[in-house]
């Protein structure tokens, strides 16, 4: 889909690149201008020079420099509309994408992962807030842990349904692709007749953010005690998930981290959310 013209004028007229630079990388104001670490080279002195004058940023240990989408692209890899598409949500500008005849032809494979995964999220917590076996069993366990509702929202905790294809039925009647549904871990094909199952069934869900608020995977907790099955099941490697590259709580601790200039690294996704909800907010988990 293809972002019209004057969408694109409108992204980058709203685009304030102090405020762009400022949530990847610390700013200090300095005359005019604003300075920062080079988030492209290890530094101890700041290279990095912001100009809300001229709405551009350039960094003298590499040369680079440009625009907020130049920014998010060289230092987020983010492609050219991906950087588009973020700086829109985050200035709240509503796209009118445009659907081009190589649209119905050309799939964006990460872009497709990402989706599934957001579907899942949001089907996991709504099984869990608004089905009735979903509020006695898992909103029950993480009320038993003292986490509210609030803090359930924020981490948008779920539940997966004890049955071996509830989640699987769903994904497949909203039309999503059995490749990427088993890419992302998210379900399995049976050996005995080649159908699509759940991987998490019965467990709590944690969905796994990377640092700009994106699902790239899930943790999922058992709570039958009595099955011979692992305590937790995580989302294996995936084109948008590399265990190593991401850390749990990253997304809604990276304000903070910036502020107080370090982070505490817990054990897991409970360990994050307890501390979370009493306020210590620069906390994250490998």
């Amino acid at each position: 889909k293809r972002i019209p013209a004057h969408k694109i004028e409108e992204i980058f007229a709203s685009a304030d690149i102090v405020d762009v630079v400022g949530e990847f990388v610390e700013l200090k104001k300095r005359g005019t201008n604003f300075f920062g670490l080079s988030p492209f080279v290890n530094e101890k002195t700041p290279s990095m020079a912001v100009s809300p004058a001229k709405n551009i940023f350039k960094d003298f240990s590499t040369g680079k420099g440009g625009n907020a989408v130049t920014f998010l692209m060289e230092s987020e890899g983010m492609s050219y509309v991906e950087a588009l598409k973020w700086l829109a949500e985050r200035y709240n500008i509503e796209l009118e994408l445009e659907e081009t005849a190589e649209d119905n032809l050309v799939k964006d494979r990460r872009e497709s992962l990402f989706v599934v995964n957001e579907f899942a999220a949001r089907w996991f917590h709504d099984q869990m807030m608004k089905e009735p076996d979903g509020r006695r069993i898992g909103l029950s366990y993480f009320k038993e842990r003292g986490i509210l509702e609030s803090t359930i929202e924020e981490f948008q905790l779920g539940y997966s349904p004890e049955k071996w294809d509830a989640f699987a039925t769903a994904a497949k009647k909203n039309q999503f692709q059995d490749e990427f549904l088993t890419e992302t871990g998210l379900c399995f094909t049976s050996d005995k007749d080649g159908s699509l199952l759940d991987r998490y069934r019965g467990r709590v869900m944690f969905p796994i953010t990377d640092h700009l608020g994106k699902t790239v995977g899930f943790g999922g907790r058992i709570l039958d005690k009595t099955k011979k099955a692992a305590k937790y099941v995580n989302s294996p490697e995936s084109e948008i998930y590399h265990k190593s590259r991401v850390l749990y709580g990253l997304h809604q601790a990276k304000q903070k981290i910036r502020e107080l200039d370090f982070s505490i690294l817990v054990e897991g996704y409970m360990d994050v959310i307890s501390l979370f909800q009493s306020a210590i907010r620069n906390v994250v988990a490998s």
